[in-house]
């Protein structure tokens, strides 16, 4: 079996309200949470990592290319939607091409994410073949839509749920056959507030900066 081309994605596109800042680009162990989160889709096999959504300016400032939401302002779904449509745009317009690559998407306030749990989501979604995605489950029946393993393949679909007025991610679970995978709550962990770097903090052992963002 050929090894699927990896492409990761950090959907950028919130507003950031309870943080009072962009998550992307707030510090942790001196790090830009969203540099975290690319370094572990690396580690999970990304080949090629984009940010999804967000200032375009961030693409400097994390010296990372940026895709534009397509639907800025307009939920999570989009943003989903927009990764999985550029790497389908990438692949080119053969089933075969498209069938070959794998979206690993998440949330760039998901500073915690390791690139064990990443592959496993990759490798999971590519031992079931007749399963379009794969996604976290850190409890019984709770799923997590970021982050997650999508086959390139499923950009039309996911397109047209969300022009019939879908915006949760989640939505997506019942369009296509999916696949679980177990994850610590831990790992997968989000960041709405300053106020969770602390609660996260004895549990990862990873201590927050003082709260700043990057320049």
């Amino acid at each position: 079996m050929v090894p699927p081309l990896v492409v990761g994605a950090i959907l950028c596109g919130g507003a950031s309200r309870r943080m009072g800042r962009p998550k992307a680009l707030v510090l942790i162990d001196g790090v830009p949470m969203a540099l975290r989160v690319a370094s572990a889709l690396r580690d999970g096999g990304a080949t090629q990592v984009v940010l999804v959504g967000g200032d375009p300016r961030w693409s400097a400032d994390l010296d990372l290319p940026q895709v534009p939401d397509r639907w800025p302002g307009e939920g999570p779904l989009g943003g989903l939607a927009t990764a999985v449509l550029n790497a389908r745009s990438t692949a080119g317009d053969t089933a075969d091409a498209q069938a070959a690559v794998v979206v690993l998407v998440a949330a760039c306030d998901q500073p915690w994410l390791d690139g064990v749990s990443l592959r496993l989501l990759v490798s999971t979604l590519e031992a079931h073949p007749g399963v379009d995605a794969a996604l976290a489950l850190t409890g019984p029946g709770r799923r997590q839509p970021f982050p997650s393993a999508w086959r390139a393949e499923t950009a039309p679909a996911l397109r047209a749920l969300f022009e019939s007025g879908a915006r949760r991610a989640d939505d997506a679970f019942g369009l296509f056959p999916v696949v679980e995978v177990g994850l610590p709550e831990g790992v997968v962990a989000d960041v709405d507030r300053l106020s969770d770097l602390d609660r996260a903090e004895p549990a990862q052992g990873s201590r927050p900066d003082h709260p700043e963002t990057a320049p």
